[in-house]
């Protein structure tokens, strides 16, 4: 019983104490409970958009590839050098960043950001398939912007993925460590505390009892000692009775003979 208990010193001071632990504890374990579930359910959300994401992916990749073999059928092998020549230093398709907080958790979000201003591709395929490469471009743009989306969602993810196995182990340790030792050793406490009740109680009541018992014999001496004195006086009331009895009224008593 001891190792699943707290060493404390069994007092109601430290009864309070633990008292107030229990209160903290079951209220953190209900939070954390309830994070738990608010995260698992955005886990499971998020899950379900991968999965859709990854098959999104795919049929993007694919017509984007036959997009490719179309331009190069178009054009022939020089698109290759007219794409490198074409790229400027500022980048077209840009990915911005942000923040999301779901129960105290911040998930980092990526945004696609396309800056129209900037056309990389406008005198390519002037010559011929100018048809197709803008349809690779469009292509191309849509699965940066899948692979953006999947990027942010498998971020998020795996840090989802790592705070509800924490966010689990600190709900178990609280349900099966934390509250069971304090409710334990509150039980101790108070069966200690009502153990010294007890003891206290049977102290109390020995003493009424000896209390009681020299009170007794006191009135029990008060009272014999009445009785003797009021034996002495009735002694004393006999004697003086016997005495008035001998000298009886009317007897003539043997005086001395007067001298005339």
């Amino acid at each position: 019983m001891s190792a699943n208990r707290e060493q404390v010193f069994p007092t109601r001071m430290t009864l309070g104490v633990m008292k107030s632990k229990l209160k903290g504890a079951q209220q953190g374990h209900s939070l954390l409970k309830r994070k738990s579930e608010a995260l698992t359910k955005r886990f499971r959300d998020i899950t379900q958009r991968i999965d859709d994401a990854k098959r999104k992916m795919g049929r993007v990749m694919q017509t984007a590839a036959f997009s490719l073999a179309e331009v190069q059928y178009a054009t022939g092998d020089n698109i290759g050098y007219q794409v490198s020549e074409s790229v400027s230093s500022t980048a077209r398709f840009q990915v911005k960043a942000k923040q999301e907080n779901v129960s105290g958790v911040y998930l980092p979000t990526f945004e696609p950001y396309i800056n129209e201003d900037i056309n990389d591709f406008k005198l390519t395929g002037l010559g011929r398939g100018g048809q197709q490469v803008q349809k690779a471009k469009l292509v191309y743009t849509k699965a940066v912007e899948t692979l953006v989306e999947l990027a942010s969602l498998q971020t998020a993810f795996i840090i989802l993925d790592e705070v509800i196995k924490v966010t689990n182990r600190r709900v178990n340790a609280i349900e099966h460590v934390i509250i069971p030792r304090t409710e334990n050793t509150i039980s101790y406490i108070n069966s200690e505390l009502d153990e010294l009740d007890r003891e206290e109680f049977y102290r109390l009541k020995k003493v009424q009892e000896k209390k009681q018992i020299a009170a007794a014999a006191e009135e029990a001496e008060d009272a014999e000692k009445k009785l003797k004195a009021g034996a002495d006086v009735t002694d004393e009331a006999s004697q003086a009775a016997n005495v008035g009895d001998n000298d009886e009224p009317g007897l003539l008593q043997d005086d001395d003979d007067v001298i005339f």
